[in-house]
This record gives C-alpha cells, structure tokens and sequence, in this order.
C-alpha cells in the first residue's frame, strides 16, 4: 500500500529528558495505525512534533512520500494533516460553525465565509456521519459532540491524515463506541488515522497495525489481527502485566460512611441526586456505575463539600458533614480524587510540588499556614514520585507539563498517602496507561485491605466490576439497583444503568 506518514529517525529533547529516540515510523493510506505506550512513553510530544507544536532536533517527517519542514500547526494544516487533542481546542461561548470557521474565516467579511461553511459543514456531516448541530453553543454540548466538532474542523482544513490523542479519555463507553463507526467510516472513505491511547481494547477493536513505544523508543509494530493484549502489554511495559484486579474478599467492618436521603439540585434548580441512601464500610470498595450524566459527580462533589445539599444527611464517622467547610473534612480523614484532575485537583502553571499539598498547606509537617517549608515540601514529593513512578521525577517541573496519567499520579499520591478514613475517587484510572492501571488498582485493594472505606466513580464497567466489592448504579440521579460484585454481570448492570427497574433487571 502506498504511504501516508515517514517518520525518519525523530529525536527530540526536553533539557536532560529525551522524549524521542531516533523514532522511525510508517504508516499506510487508508489505515487506522495505532499508537500506544505507558504515560511518559513519548507519544504526545511525536504527535506534537508532527503536528508542527514542536520542531524535532533531528530526523525527516515525509508526508505521501515528500519530505515536509513542519515548524508549525499552519504547516501541518497545509500537508493535510488534522490533530484532535486530548483536551479539546474548542471556544466554549462559540456555535458549532463559528468553531469550525476559527482561523479559516475565509476574509474580513464573514457573512459569505460563514454561507461556505455552513455548507461544507453539512457536507462533511453527511459524507462522515458527523451530524451536529451548526447552531449549538460547543459549551452546551455532551463531550462526545465536541469531539465531532474537533474532527470536522480538522475535516474543513482538508486533512487527509488525522491524528487522535487519548480520544476516549473524556467518553462514556458508548460514545467510545460511536467514535469508533465513525473511524471506521474515514478509513473508508480514504483518511488515514493515526490513534493514541492506552486502551489496548480500542486497539484491538479498531485499528489496522499498531506502534509501541517504551520511553522514548518505538519498540515494535505489528499487525494488530496478529497480536493480543497481553503480549502488547508486556511490549508497553517491558514485563508481564496482570490485566484483571487480583484481590482477596473483603472484610468489612464499622460503617464509615452513610449517605441517607441526599438530594443535591444544581444551579437551576434540578435535582442530580435524587433521595440517594448508601452506606461504605471500612475494609471495602464500593463502586458506583452509571453513564456520565446521572449523578455521580455531583455525588461526589456533595460528599466531598465542594457542592451544597439540598436536603439529607451525609454522615462520616458519626458526624454530619453536610454543610462541613471541605478544609475540615480532610481533618476528619476525608481524601477526594476529583473526577477532573486539571480543573478540579490541580493548578497547571503551578510547579508539582505546589500541586502535590493543595488542600493540606496548613499541615504543620509542611511548616504550617505561614511559612512553608519548600525543602521539607519539594523532598516529600520527590518520595511519591518516586513510589508511584511519576515521570519525570522532577518536582519543580510546571504540572501542566506532566501528561494525563503522570499528572493523575500526582492527585492520587497526594490523597492516598495521607491515611484517609475514606477516599472517594472519581475516575481513578481515566488517561492512565496499563502500567499504571495496575498499579492503581494494587494501591486501592491494599488501602482496603488496611482497613480504608473507599467509594469510586467510574464510567469503565470493567473497572468497577473488578474493583468492587459492592456495586451501587445510578441513573437519573437515583440509585437504580445494587449488587455484590462478585454476583453481577455486565448485561445486568447495563439495564440497570438505562433505568430499568430492578425487578426487571
């Protein structure tokens, strides 16, 4: 087959951290290409030199077989290669179509850019099943919408290649699904995908060849019918991988946790947590499933004080917290991993070690509310970094610099490594790589084992199955059924998690 994308021997360095290493890479026309790798392995900053956000130190990048100078995105755009990033680009006030047109207006006067494009735009939607509405507020718009308006503002710039980085990162696993047919639809039409993640399923369910990479180096590439998970995992992470939760039955003991008749009604009124009542005990894990939408967040968001109750109670060790100020609940072992770790559980231009004691600068172990110890704090970071393989090890490196997963191991060193009585934790693994995953899920089974009550969110049913000890599922706000882990199965709690009743179920 005729080729898309060359890479050539790509290196790259970040002062003493050398991302790339002589990469070389091939990727055929009409294919989707996977490329997966631990967080940290690289596959970002090869994406964002071939997208022209970084110039590469070295090597040659050939597109359709013609060497090309790409110094930056507008030169990427003109070689006919789209990026949809891991956070989305988009301008949240904007309507779809002004999305779209932004930096391709097409003249100073828009009234007959704006006509163009609406027509182009209902072209492409109708080609690529890309249906959207043109007049919609992006901010207004479920997150896997958005991310059709990030592929067809690559598809209105003419990319023949596109480039997804972690596109499941932030979807349902339906909306995953659906990105997938519409993948599936470009490759046919003749668009060449290039795919980044660490989700070997998505892997195996949809790409053509795959490309793995180990820090900093491509290590292998394979036909992706002619391989299995395990052995890409092992390729990943250069040792065997357990791709299942290993872990003894719970003992749980006294409650820690009783959540009776909790309402919790957002801004206009409507109620997301609808009469909710729960109990998490120490020594066990209870998750909570559900489609994104239907409660859970503002769940943890009430549990956690940073979201104000309606009416019930929300009991921790006896006591009502309800209208608790969040500072104090971390005095009464309260630890929250946030479901949105960049908006909610850090502050990007702040250095790691400032990210890694928000919520605890009053700790007297840290010097207390006046002066800080930096030493004491940059020190205690560099422990944690180094016992939940944070990379780079560096914590005086800006957060936003981290990736995704790096950037959650920070949250979670933070929450877990101080003792909690209960941990809530939104999302534990979401942007994280297998590697890490495990690692993960080793960490909550021993805080449980160790006697620690533990409630998760997570819109990965696989992973609630194999964390749980018992499953709560929610829809509508309402909690729809409950079952012990080890009784339930995946058809069940999906009916449970469309609202059917638990009888029916």
């Amino acid at each position: 087959m005729a080729t898309a994308l060359e890479l050539k021997q790509i290196d790259k360095r970040f002062g003493p951290v050398h991302a790339n290493k002589a990469i070389d890479l091939t990727v055929e026309k009409g294919t989707i290409h996977g490329i997966i790798g631990e967080n940290g392995a690289g596959k970002s900053t090869l994406m964002s030199i071939i997208y022209g956000f970084y110039e590469a130190d070295s090597g040659e990048i050939l597109v359709n077989g013609k060497e090309m100078a790409i110094r930056s995105s507008q030169d990427a755009i003109s070689a006919g290669i789209g990026m949809v990033h891991q956070h989305f680009m988009l301008v949240d006030p904007f309507t779809v179509l002004e999305n779209v047109m932004l930096g391709a207006e097409g003249g100073a006067i828009l009234a007959g850019g704006m006509a163009h494009a609406r027509s182009e735009l209902a072209t492409l939607e109708q080609n690529y099943h890309l249906e959207v509405n043109p007049d919609a507020i992006v901010g207004e718009l479920p997150v896997g919408n958005q991310q059709r308006v990030e592929i067809l503002k690559a598809l209105y710039r003419g990319a023949d290649i596109l480039i997804l980085d972690e596109p499941t990162g932030v979807l349902t696993p339906s909306e995953a699904d659906q990105l997938f047919e519409i993948l599936k639809v470009l490759r046919e039409q003749g668009k060449t995908i290039l795919l980044i993640t660490h989700k070997l399923r998505e892997i195996m369910a949809v790409t053509d060849r795959v490309s793995v990479m180990r820090r900093g180096e491509m290590v292998a590439t394979v036909e992706t019918a002619k391989t299995n998970a395990t052995e890409l995992a092992e390729l990943m992470v250069g040792r065997r991988v357990l791709l299942r939760v290993d872990k003894a039955e719970a003992k749980p003991g006294d409650v820690i946790l009783e959540v009776k008749n909790l309402t919790v009604k957002d801004e206009k009124g409507v109620a997301r947590v609808d009469n909710v009542s729960f109990t998490v005990r120490a020594g066990e894990i209870v998750g909570v499933a559900g489609v994104a939408g239907n409660g859970q967040s503002e769940l943890l968001e009430a549990i956690a004080g940073i979201r104000p109750v309606a009416s019930g109670q929300i009991i921790l060790r006896g006591k009502n917290i309800a209208e608790a100020d969040p500072a104090h609940l971390r005095n009464l072992g309260l630890a929250h991993v946030p479901e949105d770790r960049m908006r909610m559980g850090l502050v990007k231009p702040f250095a790691a070690y400032e990210s890694s004691i928000l919520g605890y600068q009053k700790d007297p172990k840290l010097g207390g509310s006046l002066l800080l110890n930096y030493r004491r704090i940059i020190s205690d970071l560099a422990g944690k970094m180094e016992r939940f393989d944070v990379r780079p090890r560096d914590p005086k490196l800006k957060t936003a610099n981290f990736s995704g997963g790096n950037a959650q191991k920070i949250v979670l060193a933070r929450e877990m490594e101080r003792d909690p009585s209960l941990l809530i934790i939104g999302q534990p693994t979401r942007g994280v790589d297998i590697g890490a995953i495990e690692f993960i899920h080793r960490r909550l089974i021993a805080m449980r084992d160790a006697g620690k009550a533990i409630l998760v969110v997570s819109v990965e049913l696989e992973e609630i199955m194999g964390l749980s000890d018992r499953i709560l599922v929610m829809c509508g706000g309402q909690i729809t059924g409950e079952r012990l882990a080890r009784n339930a199965t995946e058809n069940e709690l999906g009916l449970l998690m469309a609202g059917v009743s638990e009888q029916a179920a």
